[in-house]
């Protein structure tokens, strides 16, 4: 399996590479911290390139890693991006989440 992103999301992250004059290469950082009213929540971050011992991803012309503890939860899931007016944001279809809170910004596995 892997970690996906939709062309929306990746629309969205072309973007903000390109409004921050990030270098072509750069890399979406996929990600969980231990935290939020689930126990944990999703990260993302920005990558020059990959680090040692991470999962990489080629989806939608974007290159997405994922440390080895965060893809024991983060495999199978889909970033999406909706502009929802409560909800709006990055979303996670995280098929390993057992329970999410109501913002869907946090989860348990």
């Amino acid at each position: 399996m892997s970690v996906t992103i939709t062309q929306t999301a990746a629309d969205k992250i072309k973007e903000a590479f390109k409004a921050n004059d990030m270098p072509e290469n750069s890399c979406l950082r996929v990600g969980i911290k231990g935290g939020g009213c689930s126990g944990f929540s999703y990260t993302l971050d920005v990558a020059a390139e990959p680090g040692e011992g991470d999962q990489v991803f080629e989806a939608e012309g974007l290159r997405l890693i994922c440390d080895p503890k965060s893809y024991l939860y983060l495999n199978g899931t889909e970033v999406d991006y909706s502009d929802d007016l409560l909800k709006g944001g990055f979303v996670f279809n995280n098929p390993n989440a057992k329970a999410s809170c109501g913002c869907g910004a946090s989860f348990s596995a």
